[in-house]
């Protein structure tokens, strides 16, 4: 099979198309003819190298969430048969025509969604129904403050927290960005450029939760405009891990600042919350209260392109890989 790998850490141009053997399914796993595979955060910082207990990533392929055909079932699989249209989350893998998945890690192609518009689906979704609505308890009513709001993570955020019942504020770079984000149910969009966020989230009374990928300097404007009981939720840490509040203000506000990390827990972790993406999510697909945000789509053998699209940021929405048949 064809598939992208990581020849050694770096940029873009590490990124290769080569002959692999097709992988084959253990007892649980099914084997997935890939026909799309969403481009994340996470497979860039795998690619160079730095992603969490990533060691050497050489020959690693990419690829964290994949839609595709069902091929072949292990033998102890009982709930897919051959020709079922699936979306799944992977820990690495998805860069290619053919993956083997944890069965139990897939979730249908929701009705009228094609391949393309599923793969933009598992790891976002997974990512913000764990982080907003488990870590962070984001009740109905309560306000929902987004980092990134035109990200893929911030697009499926926006649109949850808006068709659960909370008020959405989400922060961009851009008017095109800002007006894309409206749409899509944010109540407030700040553009970070040209105002200050923690100054705009305060004036109109602050936030309930914070969804945050960005870390260093927006940590302590964060923890400020949160209100009291309010939850600081990290996905990542652009702009750094290290930073300077004050603790005191923590105890005092009864302040939580958690976060979490999806590719390295467990495959029965990740189970568990693909059956709750199911219950709650799923049906909001089918209702039409969450719709595919996709910027671009490349060809598998133009990664290294749509890696740089990525880095760049201009993008609004998913930016997926196709696999021609």
């Amino acid at each position: 099979m064809n598939s992208i790998i990581i020849s050694k850490a770096g940029g873009p141009e590490v990124l290769r198309l080569e002959a692999q053997p097709t992988p084959k399914p253990s007892a649980h796993e099914v084997l997935v003819r890939v026909h799309a595979a969403g481009v994340n955060r996470p497979d860039v910082l795998l690619r160079q190298g730095k992603y969490a207990g990533s060691g050497d990533v050489s020959g690693s392929i990419p690829g964290l969430e994949i839609a595709g055909t069902v091929e072949l079932c292990g033998a102890s699989v009982t709930h897919w048969q051959p020709g079922d249209q699936v979306c799944a989350l992977l820990a690495a893998g998805g860069y290619a025509e053919y993956a083997v998945v944890d069965a139990r890690h897939c979730l249908p192609v929701p009705t009228g969604w094609s391949f393309v518009e599923a793969a933009s689906l598992p790891e976002t979704v997974f990512t913000v129904w764990h982080n907003v609505f488990q870590r962070g308890q984001l009740q109905p009513g309560e306000t929902l403050l987004v980092h990134g709001g035109s990200s893929g993570i911030g697009v499926t955020a926006v649109q949850l927290a808006h068709a659960l019942g909370s008020r959405v504020v989400a922060t961009v770079g851009s008017a095109a960005k800002a007006e894309a984000v409206r749409a899509l149910g944010a109540d407030v969009v700040v553009n970070y450029k040209e105002q200050d966020f923690e100054e705009a989230v305060q004036a109109m009374g602050g936030a309930d939760v914070v969804l945050d990928m960005i870390g260093g300097d927006y940590t302590p404007k964060n923890l400020r405009l949160l209100r009291d009981d309010g939850r600081l939720v990290f996905i990542n840490a652009m702009r750094g891990g290290t930073a300077d509040f004050n603790a005191l203000e923590v105890m005092r506000r009864r302040l939580t600042i958690t976060g979490s990390t999806l590719r390295p827990r467990s495959a029965d972790f990740k189970a568990a919350l693909a059956t709750e993406v199911e219950r709650h999510v799923w049906p909001l697909l089918y209702a039409g209260k969450f719709r595919p945000v996709l910027f671009r789509t490349f060809p598998l053998e133009e990664a290294a392109a749509a890696h740089q699209l990525l880095e760049s940021s201009e993008h609004i929405g998913k930016i997926v890989l196709t696999v021609a048949e």
